[in-house]
């Protein structure tokens, strides 16, 4: 059985459903509360579709390609690692992407569903944490279940968006995106390790 708070923990850094607020408030900017609504549901459910696909097909493409699970789990360490030092020293997601919305076509599909809900740090996680070697099926759809409710839940902040952002503000959304790269800069180190540890005892 998989840690769930731990999984949830992570799940809840790479996809920071908190830094998503900003986004989709810029998004749907000038649209009615049912469009909002739609466009809320559209983001989640193709960002969920995105990372069940990674967590499904993700190590057998790597299989396919011939990459050792071990060297994509430290390229993917390493990766997470770049990413969430973005996240602590440089724009911070809300900053990144409300600047994307303005440069770019106002969508459901980008910049909320891809990359701000599935983002690539969270397409490395449902690989990662869905190893075949590691996690039997059981696991796996446990680390699914995971990844689902904090979709969940960053469609539940979603739709009370203003609310929530009312509170915060832009400030507040900054900083916990900056805390939970610190903690996704931790989780993606012990991955990187993890990987030359199984890539070395073979």
């Amino acid at each position: 059985m998989i840690d769930f708070v731990a999984t949830f923990i992570f799940f809840f850094a790479v996809i920071d459903p908190i830094g998503t607020i900003p986004v989709f408030i810029a998004v749907t900017r000038g649209y009615d509360a049912a469009a909002k609504r739609k466009i809320a549901v559209i983001a989640s459910l193709v960002a969920a579709a995105l990372l069940v696909f990674f967590a499904v097909a993700g190590e057998i493409l790597l299989t396919a390609m011939g990459i050792p699970l071990a060297a994509f789990q430290i390229a993917g360490g390493i990766v997470l690692f770049l990413f969430a030092l973005s996240m602590i020293f440089g724009e911070s997601k809300p900053e990144e992407e409300v600047r994307l919305v303005k440069d770019h076509r106002e969508t459901a599909i980008f910049p909320l569903a891809v990359p701000s809900i599935a983002s690539p740090g969270a397409m490395l996680a449902c690989v990662l944490l869905t190893e075949n070697a590691r996690f039997n099926i059981f696991e796996q759809m446990q680390t699914v279940a995971m990844m689902l409710a904090v979709i969940l839940l960053t469609l539940l902040l979603m739709l009370v968006a203003s609310s929530v952002h009312k509170v915060i503000g832009n400030a507040g959304a900054s900083v916990i995106s900056r805390v939970m790269g610190l903690i996704l800069a931790s989780v993606a180190v012990t991955n990187a390790l993890a990987g030359f540890v199984s890539y070395f005892d073979k």
